[in-house]
């Protein structure tokens, strides 16, 4: 059995599955929150106003590992090692988040793993560098320094998706149904191409849409950092298999994450050039500030929907109109990419800074006007 035996229609199938166990364990999930006293209050920087549950994002971590998982664990043992790295990568980033919920653990905690997650995942390419750097330079067709930079650079990228998906998770469905269009998106663009990860992405899509019945319209539990620290990560790991793809735009995924990408770096950046502790819990991102102006939790997951269904799906589209992106270099084996959408993925990343400075403004007025007719 290769890496392509299985049919789509074997993944489907998976992904249909994952869905009930997504739901069944968000369910049991609930009733251990509130027996254990999980419950999230309202306060000056929470954007709820009832107590709630934490901790059910469990749900999609099990369906995650018991769905996609599993079956990597059984191809060939040529993949094995990709599926016992996924999965521990996974584990230690919800063992965190677990902990977090819990009973709070610090940030540099947190971050330490996170960090280990990101190396765990990587460790068969960073193994390869180390042990055969020479065919890791054929390959690539390029010196093993560059090779070890991209491989800190990934790591960076991975730790940083991490935490950029848990700041995002703040008001009812936003993450859920962001996660859910993501994975859907890549796994479609991955099978298109015969990409042999598509179907895990296809389940990833299933676990975090098990779970959106729980979380929107209003949410009856929330993920927690058990949830949202793993679907970050998995966001992070589809987009990697999505631009090592054959035939993809190298910037697919990261067009389908610019809505949260924009969102979370640019309040980061904020933050920090104004002297905050970028580190701590605050709703200064735009779609807290959107619903502190009036907008419904419902109506905010609905513009960063439209977001992703007008601007992102159809650039990302666009860019993969080609049904051959690579084109081979005369007399060599190597090959590269004849469209990555580099351009058009800088061009919506600008598009989402102006419309983030611009609506962070309109909705710091809706709010000024709201405190003065409260006051009058």
């Amino acid at each position: 059995m290769d890496r392509l035996a299985w049919p789509w229609s074997f993944w489907i199938l998976v992904a249909l599955a994952a869905v009930a166990v997504s739901a069944t364990s968000t369910w049991l999930a609930i009733g251990y929150a509130r027996r254990r006293r999980l419950i999230d209050e309202p306060g000056m920087r929470r954007s709820h106003s009832t107590p709630t549950p934490r901790g059910g994002g469990i749900g999609i971590v099990v369906a995650v590992l018991v769905c996609a998982c599993i079956p990597a664990l059984l191809r060939p043992p040529t993949s094995i090692g990709a599926g016992v790295t996924l999965a521990s990568a996974i584990l230690i980033v919800a063992a965190a988040g677990w902990i977090d919920d819990h009973r709070g653990l610090p940030a540099r905690a947190r971050f330490a793993a996170h960090c280990v997650a990101a190396l765990v995942f990587l460790m068969p390419v960073i193994a390869a560098v180390a042990l055969v750097p020479d065919a890791v330079e054929a390959r690539f067709a390029t010196s093993v320094a560059t090779v070890w930079i991209s491989l800190v650079l990934v790591a960076i990228g991975i730790v940083w998706f991490v935490n950029l998906h848990n700041f995002m998770d703040g008001i009812d469905g936003i993450l859920a149904a962001q996660a859910t269009f993501v994975f859907a998106a890549l796994a479609l663009l991955c099978r298109r191409v015969g990409e042999p990860h598509a179907g895990e992405v296809l389940v990833f899509a299933a676990a975090a849409l098990g779970f959106v019945p729980f979380n929107f319209p209003r949410a009856r539990v929330f993920m927690g950092d058990v949830g949202s620290g793993v679907l970050g990560l998995l966001i992070a790991v589809a987009v990697l298999w999505q631009m090592s793809a054959p035939d993809t735009a190298l910037a697919s995924g990261i067009v389908l994450c610019s809505a949260f990408v924009t969102d979370a770096t640019c309040t980061l950046v904020s933050r920090i050039a104004r002297g905050r502790r970028w580190y701590s819990a605050h709703r200064e991102h735009l779609y807290q500030w959107l619903v502190r102006s009036g907008f419904s939790h419902a109506g905010v997951v609905a513009l960063y929907m439209g977001w992703n269904l007008v601007i992102a799906l159809p650039v990302v589209a666009w860019i993969n109109r080609t049904p051959g992106a690579w084109m081979p270099i005369a007399n060599t084996n190597i090959e590269v990419r004849e469209s990555n959408g580099l351009g058009a993925a800088a061009a919506i990343y600008a598009l989402g800074v102006v419309v983030w400075v611009v609506g962070k403004r309109r909705c710091l007025a809706a709010a000024h006007r709201r405190r003065s007719h409260a006051g009058a």
